[in-house]
């Protein structure tokens, strides 16, 4: 097994990405442009965790929780603005910010746990 497949943090932002990729197949009708940046910032957000779970020095994983981190901001955006031109119901919409705020204090714990003093 590998480590980052034992972080809490991996196992939400895998299990999220999953939701938002089955989300994204069931509304086809979201601009194209939207939907790539949302599977791609989805993705991110879980590959970046294991990457950076992989590193050895502290400021490399740091590095890659950042970018991680980035990637969930990046999919709360889209959210906001896919809920903006009336896309995803609000409901829907909170349910997929509560998750993502979620991880992305994880992260934060995460990245703070790599500083070195």
């Amino acid at each position: 097994m590998f480590d980052f497949e034992n972080l809490d943090v991996y196992k939400k932002a895998k299990e999220l990405n999953k939701e938002i990729l089955r989300f994204l197949k069931e509304n086809k009708y979201i601009d194209s442009y939207l939907r790539d940046q949302l599977r791609r910032a989805s993705i991110s957000m879980v590959i970046n965790i294991a990457e950076g779970s992989g590193k050895f020095s502290k400021a490399d994983k740091k590095n890659f929780y950042i970018i991680a981190r980035g990637s969930v901001y990046e999919c709360v955006s889209l959210f906001e603005i896919i809920l903006e031109e009336k896309q995803i119901t609000e409901d829907l919409s909170k349910d997929f910010y509560r998750k993502l705020e979620t991880i992305s204090k994880m992260l934060l714990g995460l990245i703070n746990s790599q500083i070195t003093h």
